[in-house]
């Protein structure tokens, strides 16, 4: 996992990326919960990262995290039992 700027896709890989904020206790655990299930992601601080930011309030209307992106879904503002669902239905846990 790293930050980026930009977004390298892979053709066969979804491509995922976690947004965080600097500070963020949730997002943090959703950090722990993601390795913990050997997800490889891209994480992107929106604090130090501001064309991030933009990019996620774009998708979603305003820079909330965590938020994580795959492909052309995005999951934001969730629990622990959303997340599991999402990942679930895409054969991760």
């Amino acid at each position: 996992m790293h930050d980026l700027l930009g977004f390298p896709m892979l053709e066969s890989m979804a491509r995922v990326v976690l947004y965080v904020r600097t500070g963020c206790p949730w997002c943090a655990e959703v950090e722990k919960i993601l390795d913990r299930y050997g997800l490889s992601y891209d994480r992107v601080d929106i604090l130090r990262n501001p064309q991030g930011g933009r990019r996620l309030a774009k998708m979603i209307g305003k820079a909330k995290t965590p938020a994580l992106e795959w492909d052309d879904e995005v999951l934001a503002a969730f629990s622990e039992a959303e997340l599991k669902s999402f990942l679930e239905l895409r054969g991760i846990v």
